[in-house]
């Protein structure tokens, strides 16, 4: 986890180095300002009323000098450890959403929106405050420690050793703490997940939740699940505040035990008492020294919180795509021919059953295709196939002669476009949106493939036609108006394939027939593909395709199907709402369920 994380310092490691020798220095004169101390006071014993203003200047000049220069070193400590922590954070990030960019779709369904979000947030900035901490906090404390120690031995080694008897003490506080808050803040996170999830489809679908009431049920789930976090919380900080207390129990019982000693020292050996100057001493020792051991208590509860944290990072950073482009791959699409050679498919390697099974089927270059069939049937699945967002477990799949596999996944993604079932519109402008399809597209070449979707008369009416701001996921516009403008941006791509998966839902069937018979007459080689629910969207395609449970039922002409396949007549005579005489028996039994 470690060498993982560490090599998102990158550049920063100048001032990763620096922060750690500035607080070093830092602490050496912290350290040597007591022995300074020490001196001056036997000083002024010794030569009580007639010591002079020089001397006391000279001292005081000298314990200025060495706080100015602590105060020096920490500033510049500080500088180098904020500078180190907020870069290491920003690679941290940069390094996951590209990871991210990189997932295939497999890889994706791995990790919940919600999850991933956190990670980016919550998560990176555990570790950032704690790699902070680790340079800066975490490297004074130890140091602190030896050092202070060992100056407290050269003034009184018997005394001394109170330190050495706390020592242990506090460590095994602080042992206690980190193996019983461990499993409750690893376990905490995911409850973080689950929290953002709530938040983010309460946000999604606000106009749901408020269009069937159901505010007071949202606000509910919310509670229940921010309680769950707040709980887990409770506990792991009730564990850590055994921590303070402890702590400053010792501080105190360190004092006690040093004045005592002194006392019985003094009493026992009367010609060499333990003088003024060694107690005042070994007090600011002690202070230093547990101190430390606080600060470094702190530091380990934050690194207990941020590993936690560090290994759920480092789960987005390790996850490797599982579909790469292959060396010497293939770049040029030759067409849009396709062949499905005997391919089985399942979304997981330990999933019970095939979501696509024997499927055999040659597409030729520049057909209009039309896939139907039922919720569940695999339509999605099987052209997910093309562009290669899933790869087949069996079988391949072939696209202008060659195995998908064998291309270079950004120009067969670039040659097969497609248009998604959730249709999604980023915040910009409507040409902004559409170079999405080609960044350098002319404004000649965006107006027509909106004439080619039916979507520039809708953008015309606009006041400011093209550079219609759209809102964050399309919001100031209608589902068809978006379905619209996505088929635009696909055909802005020049494809080969066009795959539209049940992208003209939302759109009225005259506007709908009207798109299919521009595709038909200025997109004639461009192989096209159409899931749709309604037989008329496909009804006009070389040939329709009817699925049912992963596999291919039939193929034919909507003529071929109306005449031999029970499903197609099904849904044919469903949606035309045939007299009941035209409707063969199958339907009254399903037929309802089916409208």
């Amino acid at each position: 986890m470690i060498r993982t994380l560490a090599k998102s310092i990158r550049e920063y490691k100048r001032s990763s180095i620096l922060s750690p020798v500035f607080v070093s220095l830092e602490v050496v004169m912290e350290c040597l300002m007591p022995l300074v101390i020490m001196q001056f006071i036997e000083v002024i014993q010794r030569e009580e009323s007639s010591i002079s203003m020089g001397t006391i200047g000279y001292y005081g000049g000298i314990l200025i000098g060495m706080a100015l220069l602590s105060l020096a070193f920490g500033m510049l400590s500080g500088r180098f450890a904020a500078r180190a922590s907020a870069g290491f954070a920003k690679n941290l990030r940069k390094d996951m959403y590209y990871a991210i960019q990189d997932y295939s779709f497999s890889n994706i369904d791995k990790f919940s929106t919600s999850s991933l979000v956190t990670r980016l947030t919550t998560d990176v900035t555990n570790v950032q405050m704690a790699f902070m901490m680790i340079i800066r906090v975490a490297i004074r404390c130890p140091l602190m420690l030896i050092f202070s120690l060992a100056m407290a031995f050269t003034v009184n080694v018997t005394i001394s050793f109170v330190f050495v008897a706390l020592i242990p003490v506090l460590a095994g506080v602080l042992v206690f703490v980190i193996l019983k808050t461990h499993p409750i803040f690893d376990r905490v996170f995911k409850k973080y997940d689950n929290m953002n999830r709530s938040v983010r489809e309460n946000i999604k679908g606000i106009r749901v939740v408020k269009a069937f009431v159901r505010e007071e049920h949202e606000e509910q789930k919310f509670g229940r699940a921010s309680e769950d976090v707040c709980r887990d919380f409770t506990l792991g900080e009730r564990i850590m505040a055994v921590n303070h207390p402890a702590m400053q129990f010792c501080i105190w019982l360190s004092f006690l035990l040093i004045f005592l000693l002194g006392a019985l020292l003094t009493r026992n050996n009367l010609s060499d008492p333990v003088q003024e100057a060694d107690i005042t001493v070994l007090i600011m020792y002690a202070s230093q020294i547990l101190s430390a051991i606080m600060q470094l208590s702190m530091v380990l509860v934050m690194i207990i919180i941020a590993r936690t944290s560090g290994e759920r990072i480092v789960a987005v950073l390790s996850e490797k795509s599982n579909i790469l482009s292959p060396d010497n791959a293939v770049k040029e699409v030759r067409d849009g021919d396709i062949v499905f050679d005997n391919v089985n498919f399942k979304y997981s390697p330990t999933a019970e059953r095939f979501a696509l099974s024997g499927v055999n089927l040659h597409i030729r270059s520049g057909e209009t295709i039309g896939i139907l069939g039922g919720t569940g049937a695999s339509k999605s699945t099987l052209v997910n196939l093309i562009p290669r967002l899933y790869d087949a477990t069996e079988g391949a799949v072939y696209v202008g002669g060659v195995n998908v596999k064998d291309y270079d996944i950004e120009s067969l993604r670039n040659k097969v476009a497609m248009v998604l079932q959730k249709n999604v519109l980023f915040s910009g402008t409507i040409k902004e949106n559409l170079r999405w399809g080609k960044k350098d597209a002319t404004d000649e070449e965006i107006e027509r493939v909106c004439r080619l979707a039916c979507a520039d008369d809708f953008i015309q009416a606009f006041p400011d036609k093209y550079d219609t701001y759209i809102e964050q996921g399309g919001t100031n516009v209608s589902g068809g108006q978006k379905q619209r403008l996505c088929i635009a941006r696909a055909l802005l791509k020049d494809p080969k394939v066009l795959i539209l998966d049940d992208s003209t839902s939302a759109v009225d069937t005259k506007t709908d027939a009207l798109i299919r018979r521009s595709f038909r007459d200025e997109i004639p080689s461009v192989t096209k593909i159409i899931i749709a629910q309604r037989v008329s969207s496909v009804q006009d395609a070389d040939r329709i395709i009817v699925m049912d449970g992963g596999r291919i039922d039939a193929i034919g002409t909507h003529e071929e199907l109306l005449a031999g396949n029970e499903i197609y007549k099904e849904v044919y005579y469903s949606q035309n709402r045939a007299s009941e005489t035209d409707v063969p028996a199958k339907k009254e039994e399903g037929g309802e369920d089916n409208e």
